[in-house]
């Protein structure tokens, strides 16, 4: 499921540090994406699979440097669902919310 790999993809710090570059500077080759973080290169390789499978990024060459991009269309779909239920759970605590201000009176 796309938005299950959105969230895999999202629950570590180092992939969530790459999009967060990837947010403030629009194309990066992988090893200036991978300059900052305390990691290991075959380690940043496998987490951009990862962000790739998830649709969240772009890669294409030029010349024989990979550059990558952030795909917004995956992060889209992720905050609807966040918004939708973050929506379903406010409803819900408003009228329980209102419950117990009716039992409060009596």
């Amino acid at each position: 499921m796309p938005l299950d790999q959105t969230y895999a993809a999202l629950s570590d710090p180092s992939r969530r540090a790459m999009l967060q570059r990837l947010a403030q500077t629009p194309e990066l080759s992988i090893s200036e994406l991978a300059a900052p973080l305390p990691i290991a290169l075959p380690t940043v390789m496998k987490h951009l699979d990862v962000l790739s499978r998830a649709s969240l990024i772009h890669r294409h060459k030029t010349g024989r440097t990979v550059m990558i991009s952030l795909a917004p269309q995956a992060m889209a779909e992720a905050r609807a669902w966040l918004e939708r239920t973050a929506t379903f759970w406010s409803e819900r605590i408003d009228r329980l919310a209102t419950i117990v201000e009716e039992q409060e009176k009596r």
